[in-house]
């Protein structure tokens, strides 16, 4: 059974994680040549200010 997780910054609506949720298990159906029903995806979504690129805490985007 293959799983995914998927982490980002900040927060995606329910239908942004539906859209790319399915883009993501219509992809890795197609390459592992698994039924799409077999697949996990776990979106994990952090505050900028947990996460650093360079040493530097991320900012919250405007």
């Amino acid at each position: 059974m293959p799983y995914v997780n998927i982490r980002l910054a900040g927060t995606l609506s329910r239908e942004q994680k539906e859209e790319m949720c399915a883009g993501v298990t219509k992809v890795i159906a197609e390459v592992t040549k698994k039924p799409e029903d077999s697949i996990l995806i776990f979106v994990d979504e952090e505050q900028h200010e947990n996460i650093a690129k360079g040493g530097k805490l991320l900012k919250k985007p405007a």
